[in-house]
Order: structure tokens, then C-alpha cells, then sequence
């Protein structure tokens, strides 16, 4: 017999940086109900925070235990410590760990770090490390495996992915209905979501289709590019990429392309960073020279490039950069955007794929600590947000009978604006019907624009 709780309350949180991540991590743990203390030694920043969210503040250094101690440390459930420095957070971490006992999450951007970060965690007791660039470094290594998509998302450990495309004038799936196409083209793919004139829908089988719209694709990744040559979508593979900017996102980016036998040009200014490139990535061309400068760009190829990414420091430059090779070039474009306070702006320019490093760590970590409030029986494997989070995708690793297992699906009462893209089982990816179950073992990914969802039995109306 199923045994159910009901939710606890949100967690105590301490986030150490008030910086891009730290303000992100603010605005969507704070979002989700838990108790937020925010700590940086900039007093403005703190102002700022605590003035325009519900959470507390702190001025002083995170490493401090005097300050960690004002902070409330010590009644603390996790740490999230995500300043600039890589050596404060680990530190930071180290101190909270010693003296409170409570969970902590520490940002660790340095190569040689993240190389040791599977030490680091197990040493010092660190429930996760995580690397922006890193992670965003993967997004965009996955963007390139499917040249024509906006979007690459993983789930179930790479058995299943959800890649969001864009209806172009004049394709088959124009004025097309979800159930039409299952019949037609395939039934091995579910389209999961769908965005058009800024509205997001999860479409049931009468939904018809329409040129513009920016649809969420469910399947493995073989039905992926079947489904994009079935609909006409070119499915070449990427050969080589262009990338500007020589710092800790390209090096990440790089070593990913060069292992899957993709040639790499970077072009980097200062010359000392190209002969530390030239080390650490003996395989790729370095260019020392300013990407910015279009006749530079044309002599290193970007009009025959099959990829182009500008990863520079400065978002504005990265989206002049986009829209200059899409001019000069029929490149796969990717765009790194760092703040996240424009998304309207970037979301009316085409500029291919756009990937957010600051989102993505915010992401992993909500994915956490919905794992640390879910009731037995269910835990969040996967989280991401979709069309600018008015929709979530969430994968759950079902551990126990509950109130959602052993019934066909038909006679569940779900939520309203909810889908349940696929069911995982024991190596195997379904597209369910109403007929299918969900079973204890299985691997349930979730579409829905509710939010906050950290148990499978949110499902339920």
C-alpha cells in the first residue's frame, strides 16, 4: 500500500555572489518559495536584491564564518556559493561544511578545477560543483549534433532529447494537426510544446500546426533527424567551426568539437591566451588577431565555415558577430548571451541558437533542490525551462508505487496544460497513449507551463 506525504516547506538557502548566477539563482529559487539569504560584499548589489525580491540580505565576505554565522548558517538546509572567485567558494563551502553540516553547491570555473572536481566534491563534501561555461559548453557541443534545430535538450541520459524548430513558409507541417502528422509522417516523435506570437501551447491532436510557429520536438536522437528530413530539414553533420574569443568557454567548446572530429579556428586578440591555447589545444588553428574585424574574418574563412559561435565577454558583440555571419554565411550560428535581462529583445533577432549560461546553472541547481523537497517515491532527474520559462520540461526517476503508477494513463486526471512526453523503461523510450503505465523503475518526462513541480504527483488535478 502506497504511503503519501504531503510537501514540506521551502528550503533556508544562503546564495554567497551577487553577481549574474547569484542574481539568477535569487529570482528563481526565491520564485519557488524558499527562504533566501543573499551575501556579497557589495552593499548595492545586496540593497538591490532584497529590494526587488522577497529574500533577505547580507553585506560582508561569504568565507567569513562571523558573517556566514549573522547569516543564519548554522538553521541553513543548503549553501550556494557562486562568487567570482573559484578559490572564495570552495572556501566558503569548506567553512559552512565544518561549522553547519548543510548541503553546499559551490561554482568552480578554472580548467584545472573542473578536471579535479570529482575530488574536490568527494574531499570536501560538496553535494555539487558546477562550471557555467562548462555546462553551456555542452549545450552548444549538442546544438552542433543537429545543425538545423534552435534547441538540443538531454534527457534519460541521452536516450531521449527534445529539439525546438522553427516552421518555416511553406513546409509540409503547415496547417497541419498533431494528429495528421502522427498518422502521415511519423508516430515515433511527440510534439511536447509549441510557441507562436508569444503565446505557449501544449497541443492535444486537434492542434493545427503553422508556418512561424517554434515547436518542441520529443524522440531519440535517430527519430530526431528522421522526423527533420521527413519534414524537409537538411540533416548534414557539422565539419568545422569558427569560434571568437579565446577564454574559458571556447577552450570547453573546443575540446568537445576536436573529440568528435570537428576541425576548430579560434580567434583570439591577445596573444598571450593564443600561445596558452596553442598548448592546450595542440589540434586547433589560433588565429591572434581581433574577431571583430569583418576583412580579418573573410580571410579566415567564415563564409565557407559550417559553424560559427562568438563567445567573447561581451554580449553585444556576440550578437553584432551573429548578425554579421548570417549576412556573409549560411554557418550554423550559436549565440552566448550572459545577461538575462533583454530576452525580448534577443528572442526578435535571429540569431540562431542562443544559450545562457547563467540560466543553465540555474536550472541544474533548481533541479536539486526539487530533488531535496520531492516526497518519497519520485526524484528530478532533468530540468529545464522552455520558451524564456513559461514552460518546463522535467524528467522524474520513479522509485515507488504512488497515486500515478499501475493505471493507464487515459484514467489519470492530469493537470490541464500538461503532457507527458515520454516514459523511460528499462532502456526503452515510449511515446505514450492513453493505454500506457507508469510503473515504478520508470523514467517519466513531464511538459507543463505550471511551475514548481518537484514531484511526480504534481501531475494530478
Amino acid at each position: 500500500m502506497p504511503v503519501f506525504r504531503t510537501r514540506p516547506s521551502g528550503l533556508k538557502i544562503l546564495i554567497v555572489g551577487a553577481g549574474k548566477v547569484g542574481t539568477t539563482l535569487v529570482q528563481q529559487l526565491s520564485m519557488e518559495g524558499h527562504d533566501i539569504t543573499i551575501i556579497d560584499k557589495d552593499a548595492s548589489k545586496v540593497n538591490d536584491l532584497t529590494s526587488t525580491y522577497d529574500v533577505m540580505g547580507c553585506v560582508g565576505n561569504g568565507a567569513s564564518y562571523l558573517i556566514l554565522k549573522e547569516a543564519g548558517v548554522s538553521n541553513a538546509d543548503l549553501i550556494i556559493a557562486v562568487t567570482d572567485s573559484d578559490e572564495l567558494n570552495i572556501l566558503c563551502c569548506t567553512i559552512a561544511k565544518q561549522f553547519a553540516g548543510c548541503a553546499v553547491i559551490s561554482r568552480v570555473r578554472t580548467p584545472d578545477y573542473s578536471r579535479d572536481s570529482s575530488y574536490l566534491r568527494d574531499k570536501l563534501g560538496l553535494a555539487m560543483i558546477i562550471n557555467p561555461d562548462l555546462e553551456a559548453a555542452k549545450v552548444m557541443s549538442r546544438n552542433l549534433s543537429m545543425p538545423t534545430a534552435l534547441g538540443v535538450y538531454s534527457f534519460a541520459h541521452g536516450q531521449a532529447e527534445t529539439v525546438k524548430i522553427k516552421i518555416p513558409e511553406g513546409n509540409k507541417l503547415d496547417k497541419m494537426t498533431i494528429a495528421r502528422l502522427g498518422s502521415e509522417i511519423t508516430n515515433n516523435i511527440l510534439i511536447c510544446a509549441v510557441e507562436r506570437d508569444g503565446e505557449v501551447f501544449i497541443p492535444g491532436g486537434s492542434f493545427e500546426l503553422a508556418s512561424g510557429d517554434v515547436i518542441s520536438v520529443v524522440a531519440t536522437h535517430k527519430e530526431q533527424k528522421n522526423f527533420l528530413k521527413l519534414i524537409g530539414f537538411p540533416t548534414n553533420s557539422i565539419r568545422n567551426a569558427m569560434l571568437i574569443g579565446g577564454g574559458r568557454s571556447s577552450y570547453y567548446l573546443a575540446s568537445s568539437l576536436l573529440k568528435n572530429g570537428i576541425d576548430v579556428k579560434i580567434i583570439e586578440k591577445d596573444l598571450g591566451r593564443c600561445e596558452r591555447l596553442t598548448e592546450l589545444l595542440p589540434k586547433a588553428v589560433i588565429i591572434n588577431g581581433d574577431g571583430t574585424n569583418t576583412e580579418l574574418l573573410v580571410d579566415e574563412g567564415i563564409e565557407s565555415a559550417d559553424a560559427f559561435i562568438p563567445l567573447t565577454g561581451i554580449d553585444e558583440q556576440n550578437v553584432m558577430l551573429t548578425l554579421h555571419a548570417k549576412k556573409v554565411s549560411d554557418a550554423k550560428l550559436i549565440t552566448k548571451i550572459n545577461r538575462t535581462g533583454f530576452l525580448d529583445i534577443i528572442n526578435s533577432l535571429d540569431l540562431g541558437s542562443v544559450v545562457y549560461p547563467m540560466i543553465l546553472t540555474s536550472e541544474i541547481i533548481t533541479t536539486y533542490v526539487r530533488a531535496r523537497t520531492a516526497a518519497p517515491g519520485s526524484n528530478i532527474e532533468a530540468l529545464y525551462h522552455l520558451f524564456d520559462s513559461r514552460a518546463e520540461s522535467i524528467e522524474f526517476k520513479v522509485t515507488e508505487d504512488s497515486k500515478v503508477t499501475g493505471k493507464p494513463l487515459k484514467e489519470l486526471k492530469l493537470k490541464n496544460n500538461l503532457l507527458i512526453a515520454f516514459i523511460g523503461r528499462e532502456g526503452e523510450m515510449i511515446i505514450p497513449t492513453g493505454d500506457d503505465v507508469i510503473c515504478k523503475g520508470d523514467t517519466v518526462m513531464v511538459v507543463t507551463t505550471h511551475t514548481g513541480f518537484d514531484d511526480i504527483g504534481d501531475i494530478l488535478g
